[in-house]
């Protein structure tokens, strides 16, 4: 009740939003990973040839796509915090470049084959997750949360 009389979010609101930064600066940390491996370090790690393959003929494109999404996504979350509407167009091109990478690894090369069934899980998670932002966000601007 206080939370419509105030126009305040819950407790809630900011725990979630937390969530999301969290989530968003792992996924930053990830790509800032990956654009940092060498050779030496993939086969240190245990990387088939295959996989090694996969991660070092991503195309640009592909790789700005990850950029995009990461990026977005912390700064759509770090608004969101600060109860910015403009959280929702970045959750949107968060979305964007995930789908524009995923394209990359699952339609035009074969991820399934370099990493194995396995590889579906994480990148469907984080299309439920942007689809989740977006929703997230959307409910915070129309309960006036987010201006």
């Amino acid at each position: 009740m206080a939370e419509t009389l105030n126009n305040k979010p819950s407790t809630a609101y900011w725990i979630i939003g937390g969530i999301l930064l969290a989530w968003n600066l792992v996924g930053l940390m990830f790509y800032y990973q990956q654009s940092t491996l060498t050779i030496d370090i993939m086969m240190d790690a245990g990387l088939t040839d295959q996989q090694i393959a996969h991660i070092t003929n991503t195309p640009a494109w592909a790789h700005a796509g990850y950029a995009f999404a990461v990026n977005a996504g912390v700064l759509g979350a770090l608004l969101l915090l600060l109860r910015k509407a403009w959280a929702i167009p970045l959750f949107y091109i968060s979305l964007a470049g995930a789908l524009v990478q995923d394209i990359d690894a699952f339609v035009m090369r074969d991820a399934l084959e370099a990493w194995g069934t396995t590889a579906v899980a994480l990148p469907l998670i984080v299309i439920l997750i942007c689809a989740f932002e977006i929703w997230y966000a959307r409910r915070a601007k129309a309960k006036g949360w987010a201006s």
